[in-house]
C-alpha cells in the first residue's frame, strides 16, 4: 500500500517534467509535493515548490531540446523513504541523464527529495 501511495506521488512529480506546457508544471508539483518540500539537487539544498519548479523548468529547457523523463524502476520502499530510478532523454539521440531519487512522504505527499544523477551520456543506438 505504501509503495502505491509513493508511486502515485512520484509519477505525478515526474509528469511535471513531461507537461505539455510550462503552465502545468506548478499544478502538477502542487499535487505531488508539500509546500515546504526540501529538495537536495545537483546544486545543493533548496526548499519549497518554487525551487523544485525552477529545477524542473531548467531541465525542460535543456539546450538539446525538451526531453522526456520516465520512471524506469518499481518504487522500493524499505522504510519511510522510497526510491526509484529515472531516465531523462533529449530528442534526436541527444544527451541522456539517468539517476536515482530518494523521497520521503508526509500525508501522501513528497516532503523531501534527494536526487542522485549519473553522468550525461549519448543514447546508445
Amino acid at each position: 500500500m505504501q509503495e502505491e501511495t509513493a508511486g502515485s506521488a512520484i509519477d505525478t512529480f515526474i509528469s511535471a517534467f513531461n507537461a505539455s506546457d510550462d503552465d502545468y508544471v506548478t499544478a502538477l508539483l502542487s499535487q505531488a509535493l508539500t509546500s515546504d518540500v526540501v529538495f537536495w539537487g545537483p546544486l545543493g539544498r533548496s526548499e519549497g515548490i518554487e525551487a523544485v519548479e525552477q529545477f524542473v523548468l531548467d531541465l525542460r529547457r535543456h539546450p538539446a531540446g525538451a526531453g522526456t523523463m520516465v520512471r524506469c524502476s518499481a518504487v522500493d520502499m524499505p522504510g519511510e523513504w522510497a526510491r526509484y530510478q529515472w531516465v531523462f532523454t533529449t530528442p534526436g539521440g541527444g544527451p541522456r541523464l539517468a539517476g536515482t531519487d530518494v523521497v520521503h512522504l508526509r500525508r501522501s505527499l513528497i516532503d523531501q527529495i534527494i536526487v542522485f544523477a549519473g553522468e550525461i551520456e549519448p543514447v546508445a543506438g
